[in-house]
């Protein structure tokens, strides 16, 4: 893990701070290019009504109109969760460079934990995967935040319980 990793990492877990404000899964993501952000986002598929709003999706089409250009071929992108399949997907398609993630997936993880297609031999393009980038801080922020939503959905169901 490099100096710059973890300085982009700290941007990563802002933006996956500003999910959590918004009460969406806190991931957040960076793109950058030429030690400049290019490209950001942070999970809103509820607050948007889109299940493709993942952070990884809205920083990378961030970053395709910053550069003009659908292909990010020497951008790295900085997320604080392995990506899904669909986002693993679209880094390929996007011909990012480098793939720095915090936290592992164990559920739908598709940069190792679960599938790789990332690295697949059998795509056109592999993506070079660092891992573990702030993975205790990335990993405690989801743990914190679906402790919370089980509370919260245990004292809804009471307060119904209550009313009845």
């Amino acid at each position: 893990m490099s100096h710059d990793d973890e300085y982009w990492m700290k941007k990563a877990l802002s933006l996956a701070q500003r999910a959590w404000d918004a009460g969406e899964i806190p991931v957040g993501a960076i793109v950058v290019h030429d030690g400049k952000i290019i490209g950001e986002g942070w999970n809103r598929p509820i607050g948007c009504h889109d299940p493709s709003a993942h952070a990884e999706m809205i920083a990378i089409r961030q970053a395709s109109q910053q550069m003009m250009n659908y292909r990010l071929v020497d951008c790295d992108l900085y997320v604080t969760l392995e990506p899904c399949p669909m986002c693993a997907g679209l880094l390929v398609h996007s011909r990012i460079r480098r793939l720095i993630f915090g936290a592992n997936d164990a559920k739908t993880g598709a940069a190792g934990s679960v599938m790789n297609i990332v690295r697949s031999e059998n795509l056109n393009h592999q993506i070079e995967v660092t891992s573990g980038v702030f993975d205790t801080e990335c990993g405690q922020l989801l743990s914190d935040f679906f402790k919370m939503r089980r509370a919260q959905k245990k004292a809804e169901k009471q307060q119904t319980k209550d009313m009845n």
